[in-house]
């Protein structure tokens, strides 16, 4: 019993101990320990409640001397005691700027958070998180507090003394599970494809998946698979969104307007997707900083982050090669560089001559016979960017681009026994360059002012052997534009954006015959300035966007005033609602000129508005939905109005009586829009259907109100994708959709005179409908490494599986040899046409 009794003390004693030990060892706020020296050594501390709050400290050994005392306090803290006399003690800071660093951690799984922003509240000092989490930031006020943040997770406030340690803290953040990220749905059919709050979608190159029948992440035919994006011939150069025109797409690529955006004459895109690293597309509720585009806005971005790490890749598919590289030049200097040639003009292989088909059944010698044609044919682009650096708070970036196409044709054709010779080119090339810096003034406020010029160029020749007629044409489009924008962040939930923006646009057209003799040059320059304002509001369940820009054209004396607004609001936990809307304006146009037409391949031509033949074109769009989300179920359903006023009928390629003559008129277009996505760890399927009635009002037609030539009433599209493994991945998908509008010529009166012209007598404009289009597209991804540095891909796609001749456009042309003096021609989609790409990245 006494032996109990003697365990049971020492261990009471142990207990004890370890318990004072602890608790001596625990850190207390210094304010209530200088409380407790004050009355234990009988002195006075004079300090500042705001120089000790936050810092906490070991209790001090009890019965030192008061030399002892002041030097352990001066040891544990950044602050200097010193004293005056016996009694009174000093406090102030030994350094006003203090070293700090951390480790940010996801706290649930303890990884790294790459790319965390970390920020010195009220200075301009801030940086961002390593691939190991870590951060460190040097003369940092001592009394400052620092905001780290990281997308989709809660945002942590902590004090610089916190962070002021030898032994860098680890910083831990949460998920955030009440408000609305960034990105509301990380995942969207396939994967690098998101969907953000402002109802945007993202398309990120780097994590791209596979859709059916494509091989690489081609930004724009990767964009067709949206809901409401139609290509009413195949084509990626006449993307259609929401029934609009493609010229009615503002294309930025880093900032520079682009007005080429397909190689092929539109059958691929002319952006190398592996430099280009996100893609957005905005159908309505623009932001205010974004003019012109009165159907989308498609922002290409490259990456804007050095890396400091050398990277790149290479690859190629059956008709280019192209390669791409990262060089970290210093520290704070990086450079990024791109190219890609097509090898068409030295190899035919099966997809070329497809592509070659499909680009020329269309040109001046369709109804005749083909002894021997010559073609050279290739295309290329390059890019580069310079990344600097110049401090935490100010960057600098500037970039390049260069996309060309050249054909040079050659052709030898039997007509009645003739042998005739044509000698066709074709170039057609855009430059652009940009040059961007961005200020962060302080952690609330920022600029960035930014400087592009644009240089579009379509050269084109052709020689008829038959008739001794040399023909030339030329279009040119040179935009420079100056753009300041400031944001000011009110708090972590309200942002202020303003910006001011001048532009100087010219376009030139030339056209010369020399038989009989004919030149003809337009060239218009026009001026135009705007200003624009918003705020953005995003917390919690609720994300709001209101702005305005006030445009002036200086040659018209004309103000331009656009309301935007974007909301969403998150219902529940499952159901959101938006509603998005926005005013419009854009002046340039693309003119489609059949009169003045010779190779049927480049038919357009970029006019500029002078405000009266040529108006400038305004739009005004409302658009309301809803949105399901739970168990990697997501539905959306979003219904659409569209009207724009101020389009020309020389600009929508009508094939009827009156395609010369100008008449200014608007369409309306009015759908619905629906996607349903269904994913699990392996498949991701989903379903979309767009219904659009789309028509024309112009006064010089009969009848006035007719179907738009954009008209697809009906468009549903299916995809399915599964992991076999995490390597071996395939897609399958389909599209069916109405048949476009087109014109038929009077029943019995097919041909009428027109001076000492036979022309085609056309009945009332885009009456009758092609046949439905249906296409099934295939394709299959094969992941693996070389070595833990060197990675590889491997992609084999099929377009038109079954083959199915599609009849994409139909027009008529006079032959007095058929029974009705006409000829009925018909354009068709790409047959079947494999390809094949193989990557390799490191």
């Amino acid at each position: 019993m006494r032996n109990k009794y003697l365990l049971f003390f020492i261990s009471f004693i142990l207990t004890n101990n370890l318990v004072f030990s602890q608790n001596s060892s625990e850190k207390k706020p210094l304010t209530s320990i200088l409380l407790g020296l004050e009355k234990s050594y009988d002195i006075k501390f004079s300090y500042s409640d705001n120089d000790v709050k936050n810092i906490f400290i070991q209790q001090p050994k009890k019965d030192i001397s008061i030399e002892n005392l002041l030097s352990f306090l001066n040891k544990e803290t950044f602050l200097q005691f010193k004293t005056l006399d016996n009694r009174y003690v000093t406090v102030s800071f030994l350094n006003k700027y203090i070293s700090v660093c951390g480790t940010v951690l996801d706290a649930n799984s303890l990884e790294p958070l790459f790319l965390t922003s970390v920020k010195v509240n009220g200075y301009k000092l801030g940086t961002t998180t390593n691939n190991n989490g870590n951060f460190k930031l040097k003369n940092v006020p001592a009394n400052a507090t620092l905001t780290i943040s990281f997308i989709s997770f809660k945002t942590k406030i902590i004090t610089a003394k916190e962070l002021f340690s030898s032994n860098c803290k680890e910083v831990f953040l949460e998920e955030e599970t009440e408000e609305l990220s960034e990105i509301i749905m990380p995942k969207f059919l396939t994967a690098g494809l998101h969907k953000n709050t402002d109802g945007s979608t993202v398309l990120d190159t780097e994590k791209f998946g596979i859709l059916p029948g494509l091989i690489e992440p081609d930004i724009l035919k990767t964009i067709k698979i949206l809901p409401g994006i139609e290509s009413i011939n195949e084509s990626i150069s006449n993307i259609n969104v929401r029934g609009g025109t493609n010229d009615q797409n503002l294309m930025l690529w880093d900032g520079i307007k682009m007005y080429h955006s397909g190689h092929f004459f539109g059958l691929i895109s002319a952006y190398n997707p592996y430099l280009t690293k996100k893609i957005s597309v905005t159908k309505n509720g623009t932001s205010s900083a974004f003019s012109d585009g009165v159907s989308s806005t498609i922002k290409m971005e490259t990456s804007n982050e050095i890396t400091n790490k050398l990277s790149g890749g290479g690859g190629f598919n059956l008709l280019s090669a192209d390669a791409f590289v990262q060089v970290p030049i210093k520290k704070n200097l990086e450079a990024h560089i791109s190219a890609r040639r097509s090898f068409t003009d030295v190899i035919n292989t099966p997809t070329y001559k497809n592509y070659f088909s499909r680009s020329f059944q269309d040109n001046s010698i369709s109804s005749s016979t083909i002894n021997n044609a010559d073609s050279k044919f290739y295309f290329y682009d390059y890019s580069f960017k310079v990344l600097y650096d110049v401090s935490y708070n100010h960057t600098i970036r500037a970039n390049f681009i260069h996309i060309k196409n050249n054909l040079d044709y050659q052709e030898k054709y039997t007509t009645n026994t003739t042998t005739i010779e044509e000698n066709s080119t074709l170039k057609q090339e855009n430059l652009g360059a940009n040059i961007n810096w961005h200020a962060n003034w302080d952690a609330k406020f920022s600029t960035n002012l930014s400087f592009f010029f644009s240089d579009y160029r379509i050269n084109s020749t052709d020689y008829n052997k038959d008739s001794d007629q040399y023909q030339t044409q030329f279009n040119n489009v040179l935009e420079t534009e100056v753009k300041l924008n400031s944001k000011y962040e009110i708090s972590d939930v309200l942002h202020f954006t303003n910006g001011l923006v001048l532009n100087e646009i010219g376009i030139k057209n030339t056209t010369t015959v020399n038989a009989p003799t004919y030149s003809k040059t337009d060239k218009n320059v026009l001026l135009k300035s705007a200003f624009y304002t918003e705020i953005e509001y995003h917390k919690k369940n609720t994300y709001a966007r209101f702005g305005v820009r006030a445009n002036y054209f200086d040659q018209f004396s004309k103000f331009v005033v656009e309301p935007r607004i974007n909301i969403r609001q998150q219902l529940n936990t499952e159901l959101s609602v938006k509603l998005e809307g926005e005013l419009k304006n854009q002046t340039t146009a693309q003119k489609i000129d059949f009169e003045d037409n010779f190779l049927g391949i480049e038919k357009r031509r970029w006019i500029l508005s002078d405000d009266e033949n040529t108006p400038i074109i305004k739009s005004k769009q409302a658009s309301f939905g809803a949105a399901y989300s739970k168990n990697k179920l997501y539905v959306d359903i979003t219904g659409f109005y569209k009207k724009a006023n101020g389009i020309t009928a020389v600009n929508q390629g009508f094939y009827n009586n009156t395609q010369a003559i100008n008449s200014i008129g608007n369409y309306k277009v009015k759908g619905v829009e629906f996607l349903v996505n269904k994913q699990t760890e392996k498949i991701s399927t989903w379903l979309s259907y767009t219904y659009a009635k789309n028509d024309y009002t112009f006064d010089i037609f009969n009848p006035t109100t007719f179907s738009n030539s954009l008209d697809i009433t009906h468009s549903l599209s299916a995809a399915f994708n599964y992991n076999f493994t995490e390597f071996f991945k395939i897609s399958f998908g389909g599209v069916l959709r109405s048949g476009k509008p087109y014109t038929t010529p009077i029943d019995g009166n097919e041909t009428i005179k027109s001076g000492n012209r036979t022309i085609v007598n056309y009945n009332n404009p885009n009456q009758e409908k092609l046949d439905n289009f249906f296409r099934l597209d295939l394709s299959g991804s094969y992941n693996f490494d070389f070595s833990d540095v060197i990675k590889s891909t491997i992609r084999l796609g099929f377009t038109n599986l079954t083959d199915k001749e599609n009849i994409i456009d139909s027009y008529y042309i006079v032959d007095e040899t058929s029974k009705n003096n006409v000829n009925r021609i018909n354009n068709y989609s790409l047959p079947f046409t494999p390809n094949l790409s193989f990557r390799v990245n490191f």
